[in-house]
């Protein structure tokens, strides 16, 4: 990188022995003449490497002046979804694939959109999609196809998920099994499912947490039994001070709030993070004060600011999957759910 920048800002390449330029011992040697270079080059990277570059060396704006940045998703709509298409074509022509079916073409569209986690945008992140249509195409291959059928490119998808699948199997076993209780049926006070996302390298997954409420007389406190014990990270903890504010405000606006509350994740023995809980824990709280009790069959999902507005978060398929796997394990009744924002 340093000799980069040296031929960069002096325009010659000068040829150097390893020891003179790390000034680690003392050496005779040929210099050769410097190379006059008369060049630009073009850095390709990602947005945080260039912050990065720009925040700690102070030579990178002088010698890198032009910056573009592109972004990585486009909106989705029928003109978008041709070009897709016509982009899908052309990935098959530049590595040797088999054509798509228009059902393929389709398949690899939409999860294109789950990359981009918006059913209304597309992802531009040209690997991955062609890394999925390769394995789709060693599938079609296999089958002795003359084209990549839909059912190739689900296999693929199916198969990623199968690779990365040890985890999440032993999270669903551990919760049919109720060494992790999580109730799918019923209804009780104080007690909601919330629901989370656990990211491993590429593969990630939704997993349903039982969030549980205590209120007793007190002097307006919300205790974080998450925080108290520093399993809680800054996100969830802000997200249960907004929930506190928003209480304060909504019901004790003339009159001290004569509550004590406390609120968990049981059975989490790791860091949580995020406020995608405080609706959930927000519900919990609300029908343990209450006691109504709240319908086991849903799980929720969303954030909460102080006006008591439910504000989108992100990981909707994986949660809204993750609660789906346990229900069908034990059996869907028809009445089960996941509420999003």
């Amino acid at each position: 990188w340093d000799g980069l920048k040296r031929a960069l800002r002096t325009q010659r390449i000068v040829l150097e022995a390893p020891g003179d330029y790390l000034s680690l011992v003392s050496t005779v040697a040929l210099e050769p003449d410097p190379i006059p270079l008369d060049t630009k080059v073009i850095l390709f990277g990602d947005r945080l490497l260039y912050y990065m570059l720009a925040e700690n060396d102070p030579e990178f704006s002088d010698l890198f002046k032009v910056s573009a940045d592109f972004d990585d998703q486009i909106d989705r709509d029928g003109d978008t979804d041709l070009l897709y298409a016509e982009m899908i074509a052309t990935l098959c022509r530049e590595n040797d694939l088999l054509p798509l079916t228009v059902a393929a073409v389709g398949r690899v569209i939409e999860e294109s959109s789950r990359f981009a986690e918006d059913a209304e945008k597309l992802s531009l992140e040209v690997g991955s999609i062609t890394d999925l249509m390769q394995e789709a195409d060693l599938y079609a291959r296999d089958d002795a196809a003359d084209a990549i059928d839909v059912l190739h490119v689900q296999q693929a998808i199916d198969e990623r998920v199968h690779r990365a699948d040890r985890l999440r199997e032993r999270s669903l076993e551990a919760i049919t099994r109720d060494v992790v209780m999580i109730d799918t049926e019923g209804f009780v006070a104080g007690q909601v499912n919330g629901l989370s996302v656990l990211s491993l390298g590429q593969a990630s997954f939704g997993r349903p947490t039982r969030i549980t409420a205590r209120t007793r007389m007190g002097k307006g406190n919300v205790v974080d039994i998450e925080r108290e014990v520093d399993l809680g990270g800054a996100l969830h903890s802000k997200g249960v001070l907004i929930l506190t504010g928003f209480l304060s405000a909504h019901f004790a606006i003339n009159i001290p709030l004569s509550l004590t509350a406390t609120l968990v994740f049981e059975q989490s023995y790791g860091g949580v993070d995020g406020d995608s809980a405080s609706v959930a824990e927000l519900v919990a709280l609300l029908s343990s004060l209450a006691e109504v009790p709240v319908n086991q069959g849903l799980a929720v999902t969303g954030s909460l600011n102080q006006l008591g507005q439910i504000q989108p978060i992100g990981g909707v398929n994986e949660k809204i999957e993750g609660f789906f796997d346990i229900c069908m394990r034990r059996g869907l009744t028809g009445d089960q759910g996941v509420i999003i924002p």
